[in-house]
């Protein structure tokens, strides 16, 4: 429940946002002009807020299982992959149907990635690790490849270099998690 719970404070502070943009907007329209709750503006703020969402998933997934904590992995790894469904339906309303239904498949393929990478880490099997890293980055090419399909306005490389930017952030934080560097 507290991931679930976490999902939805996070929310929540949309509810304190939206307000707080708007009247700030009107305060100050030479600063910003036009209107904060654009559909486009709407779009950004919710892939903003579901791709953040996405990382502190993802990262107390990873720590509950290189901490041996499987309660913490499962439900973090569930309300990950609800997150993942949401960002799918983020997508969809903007692409249509079909990109909806292609992204969520390559999306979760970059979460099971992420998974192996920390299993290797788990085991220390350092063949697994350079596999799982070697996949991320080749994914990375897909998923720039998918939307620079879906828009032309979206370079392939572009994409690419920062979801590539995305992965070996995750994994630099899974390395962390498993030394125990809590700082770092």
């Amino acid at each position: 429940k507290v991931y679930a719970a976490v999902r939805t404070a996070m929310a929540h502070m949309q509810m304190i946002a939206d307000p707080l943009a708007a009247a700030t907007a009107a305060k100050f329209p030479d600063k910003f002009p036009g209107t904060s709750s654009s559909a486009g503006a709407t779009l950004r703020v919710g892939l903003n807020q579901l791709l953040s969402e996405h990382v502190f998933l993802a990262a107390s997934a990873t720590g509950g299982a290189l901490g041996g904590r499987e309660a913490q992995f499962k439900s973090a790894a569930g309300e990950l992959d609800n997150n993942s469904v949401d960002l799918s339906e983020a997508i969809g309303s903007a692409y249509g149907g079909d990109a909806e239904m292609a992204f969520l498949p390559l999306w979760r393929s970059h979460i099971g990635m992420l998974v192996e990478y920390t299993q290797g880490k788990a085991a220390n099997d350092q063949a697994m690790q350079d596999k799982a890293v070697n996949d991320l980055v080749g994914y990375t090419q897909d998923f720039g490849a998918f939307l620079s399909g879906a828009n032309e306005n979206l370079p392939k490389d572009t994409v690419a270099g920062l979801v590539k930017d995305h992965v070996l952030t995750l994994k630099d934080v899974v390395d962390a998690q498993a030394a125990g560097d809590q700082p770092k």
